[in-house]
């Protein structure tokens, strides 16, 4: 959506609440602007939030300020004069109603990316009229009832109570499109006076029937469509420019024109009568011919060949004729007639199009304009879609790119600490990343047991060593602790860097816990139940990044050597840590207990702990148990 939406809201939100008020509603939304430009394009989501955080400032209900905002975008635009083109349309609110789709047609060229509705009314009576509100953004419906309440009282003057009798949804290729229909009551009985005088007047001097071709003569462009949205008849310049030899008359409208105004709605009997005061555009592939091709036709008969195009065929097929016009309903033969011109916007494009200038309507400006050189600016509409349309191609390759960002960060971010990612990208060098550490602690996990002989062995090493290792990756972040790496059957984990905590052992120490009660029941993929050893030590350590190709962020020292240590002089399904690592876990926490003194490589003899579970789950069980 456009900006100028948005202004409304923090205008009148900021006049009627206070500057304090909006701002927090900006917090409360998420909302990264705290300006809106009129012409720039906004998320569509953007006023739902901001709906739902007023709702919440407030304590008010979120469709209460969704027609408010509704409301506010017409005292907005009123204010930057665009009041006059609704005052314009007509004299009275229906008339106004009708009009909607011309409306927003007109203002392409000032907001070329603007996804207007498309609206039409059915049942108009003396009491009112029912309107169909059709569009491809979902959650509206309030705003609108706040738009139409809003002009009903400042322009025509009039009390106007609108309901929701239906909803629903229909899908237009991948966009699904939601199908509001109002009831609307208000005094529209000067409405329906006056349209019946025009009738009446027109029954007053009924003239004598007279044959369609002459109708077809005033209109050489005109198209006459039966209910069955099928050509019966056609003006004699559509028929001359069509390629010789074939024929569009009792052919389906869809199979050589192409709707483009109105959008987003299909071209079918109820829809053309429905939007009776809007302008139609179809573009017309006058040298398609034959060999057309349109979707929602039938291929040809199997093994049937098609002739091969000559360039002059193809050349031709190349010609695209854009006819504008209004569908007006022809009672006397039940049928719909396109009262249209053609858009040519100079004389050089008449010859591109196989036409001259005396084929052109013989009533009206349309010679005038082709030789002023302009008519109606379509063809720039035709620019703006297509420069819409590569918009749109461009958002979503920015979606698409966006996406392949996040994937690239979450594997980068599981290879190497999110802290010390973004200072690599941000220009640091890997050597500045390493530092020392006074306070960590390390684990080291070994699945004993495995062995190889065979081809089908390793494989079952592998599934098991990844079921085990997947499981232990989603115990990390919910204990913050940090893998570093794997290397062989054995799991290496960190916590105290590169996020500095006091908490360090207590992590590590809930991990480890984690990782033997989930291992009690697992089973490997072979069948076959899985053992564990695991050693822990804590003390001062330096990590850094290691490495150009695959980096690692990986650890040295001392500490590292002896929680190696432990692990190793582990047992199956036990957890050992060391004096230090037992000296700072607190005591009324963890049930530890003594295994003596070990002999450990390189260090002599040393005296460990088992850690047996924490203390506050024991008494828990022991309570159950009872």
């Amino acid at each position: 959506m456009y900006g100028m939406l948005l202004e409304s809201v923090q205008y009148f939100v900021q006049l009627e609440y206070g500057e304090d008020v909006w701002n927090e509603v900006l917090r409360r939304a998420n909302c990264k602007y705290t300006e809106f430009n009129t012409h720039q394009v906004y998320p569509d989501d953007t006023m739902a939030s901001l709906a739902a955080a007023c709702a919440d400032v407030t304590l008010a209900s979120y469709d209460s300020f969704m027609n408010f905002f509704g409301r506010c975008f017409v005292r907005y635009f009123s204010k930057l004069g665009y009041d006059v083109t609704v005052k314009s349309t007509g004299r009275y609110f229906t008339d106004f109603l009708e009009s909607v789709d011309n409306i927003h047609s007109q203002f392409c060229f000032t907001y070329p990316k603007m996804r207007s509705p498309s609206i039409y009314l059915t049942d108009i009576d003396a009491k009112g009229c029912v309107l169909v509100y059709r569009s491809g953004r979902q959650g509206f419906t309030q705003y609108v009832m706040g738009q139409l309440q809003q002009i009903s009282k400042d322009f025509y003057d009039l009390d106007l109570n609108v309901k929701v009798l239906e909803k629903a949804t229909s899908a237009s290729g991948a966009i699904k499109n939601l199908i509001v229909t109002y009831r609307l009551d208000f005094d529209n009985r000067n409405y329906m006076q006056y349209k019946k005088h025009g009738q009446s007047s027109r029954a007053d001097g009924l003239l004598s029937p007279f044959p369609c071709f002459l109708l077809l003569d005033l209109f050489p462009f005109g198209i006459i469509i039966n209910t069955e949205m099928k050509i019966i008849g056609a003006g004699k310049k559509i028929v001359e420019v069509w390629r010789s030899g074939s024929s569009f008359l009792n052919e389906p409208v869809i199979k050589f024109f192409k709707l483009r105004r109105p959008k987003g709605i299909l071209l079918t009997w109820k829809n053309v009568r429905n939007l009776k005061a809007v302008m139609f555009e179809l573009e017309c592939n006058v040298g398609a011919g034959d060999f057309l091709h349109d979707e929602h036709l039938e291929e040809e008969a199997q093994g049937e060949q098609k002739a091969t195009p000559t360039p002059q065929e193809i050349e031709a097929s190349k010609r695209n004729i854009l006819l504008k016009g209004q569908m007006k309903y022809l009672e006397d033969i039940n049928a719909l007639v396109f009262l249209c011109s053609p858009i040519i916007n100079d004389l050089d494009e008449l010859p591109e199009q196989g036409l001259y200038l005396n084929d052109l309507n013989p009533h009206g400006l349309s010679k005038e304009m082709v030789l002023a050189g302009w008519q109606h600016n379509s063809k720039l509409e035709i620019m703006f879609d297509k420069a819409e349309h590569r918009s749109e191609d461009l958002e979503k390759n920015y979606e698409l790119l966006e996406q392949w960002k996040e994937k690239g960060d979450d594997l980068l971010y599981s290879m190497i600490p999110k802290t010390v990612a973004d200072r690599l990208r941000s220009g640091t060098s890997a050597l500045d990343t390493c530092e020392s550490f006074d306070a960590v602690s390390i684990l080291f996990c070994e699945i004993v047991g495995l062995s190889s002989e065979t081809v089908k062995d390793a494989m079952d090493v592998v599934s098991t060593m990844n079921s085990v290792f997947s499981c232990f990756d989603s115990l990390m972040d919910t204990c913050h602790v940090y893998k570093v790496e794997t290397v062989g059957p054995i799991y290496m984990a960190a916590s105290g860097a590169p996020e500095k905590t006091p908490h360090h052992a207590e992590n590590v120490a809930d991990v480890a816990l984690k990782m033997v009660q989930n291992m009690e029941n697992f089973k490997a993929p072979s069948g076959n139940k899985v053992e564990i050893r695991i050693g822990i030590h804590s003390g001062s350590a330096v990590a850094g990044i290691v490495g150009i190709k695959v980096p690692r962020y990986c650890f040295f020292g001392d500490t590292v050597n002896t929680a190696s240590r432990m692990q190793s002089t582990s047992s199956p399904g036990k957890i050992n840590i060391s004096t230090y690592t037992k000296k700072i876990l607190p005591a009324n926490k963890y049930l530890t207990e003594s295994r003596g003194v070990v002999q450990v490589k390189g260090k002599g003899e040393m005296e460990t702990f088992w850690l047996m579970g924490k203390i506050q789950e024991k008494e828990d069980l022991k309570m159950l148990k009872k």
